[in-house]
């Protein structure tokens, strides 16, 4: 399916890895030139390098910004340009206890997880509506409805995130700009793959045998495994593309059926 994004222009924030970069690859496998962002400027440039080998021809760039420093996130909107498809994707997550969660930490994820994609949204947005096209996607997670015990600060984080994408979409009455919230399930990022290696470590089991542990525990998840990022990006790519036009203000689930509710 051609999702005719050539000619557009993407910037997914958080994508050297994991999800991100695996939006990102998707856009870029569909035509549309991709600006490619993480904190450090090696690593992004790294990204950029493999990704540009991996897919001959595309059109890929990187800027570096930690999108926790307001300051660093003004010199990248400096840098960027215009922007058709703004994918919100940068995120912190940690397993701590909520009693030990410091005001300093639930600062740090409200700025990552939700303050990014309100300063990048406010300035991309109303260059989007004054040209009569774009995207803007939020990649926040089951977590922000089904809000774990053990997260509480990553999932108030994350349903802020679809807080977010509600009123913005509102903002996009009768125009051909559209603002929406993808709402995934477990997935086996970079970062969870780093954690399942440590604690298989730790506890002398295979990796892959814990992994598969870890899923089946998830007695909710219709898909009994953990999602692949490459699975969010295809529908991350979806949602980007013109075909989705009569999709907006929605959330909508990539979660392998963890979230029981119909809706």
């Amino acid at each position: 399916m051609d999702l005719q994004l050539t000619g557009k222009t993407a910037f997914v924030s958080g994508s050297t890895q994991g999800i991100g970069y695996a939006i990102a690859e998707a856009l870029v496998r569909e035509g549309a030139s991709v600006v490619i962002n993480g904190r450090e400027d090696d690593r992004v440039q790294a990204s950029v390098a493999r990704l540009q080998a991996t897919v001959v021809g595309g059109t890929v760039s990187g800027l570096a910004a930690d999108v926790e420093e307001p300051a660093q996130v003004a010199r990248l909107l400096e840098s960027l340009g215009e922007v058709d498809i703004l994918v919100n994707n940068v995120g912190l997550f940690e397993v701590t206890p909520f009693a030990e969660v410091t005001d300093a930490d639930w600062q740090r994820y409200l700025d990552v997880n939700l303050m990014s994609s309100v300063r990048l949204s406010r300035h991309l947005l109303p260059g989007m509506l004054a040209r009569g096209w774009g995207r803007i996607l939020l990649v926040s997670s089951e977590s922000g409805v089904d809000v774990p015990a053990d997260m509480v600060h990553y999932g108030v984080t994350k349903a802020g995130m679809l807080a977010l994408g509600n009123g913005l979409a509102k903002l996009t009455r009768g125009t051909a700009v559209t603002v929406n919230t993808i709402l995934g399930g477990p997935t086996y990022s970079d970062g969870v793959a780093d954690a399942v290696t440590r604690l298989s470590e730790a506890q002398g089991v295979p990796a892959d045998a814990l992994k598969d542990a870890i899923a089946a525990g998830n007695h909710t998840s219709l898909l009994q495994r953990f999602i692949e990022p490459a699975e969010i990006a295809a529908l991350a790519a979806y949602l980007a593309s013109p075909l989705a036009s009569a999709t907006n203000g929605a959330a909508v689930r990539a979660d392998g059926g963890v979230l029981t509710g119909m809706l």
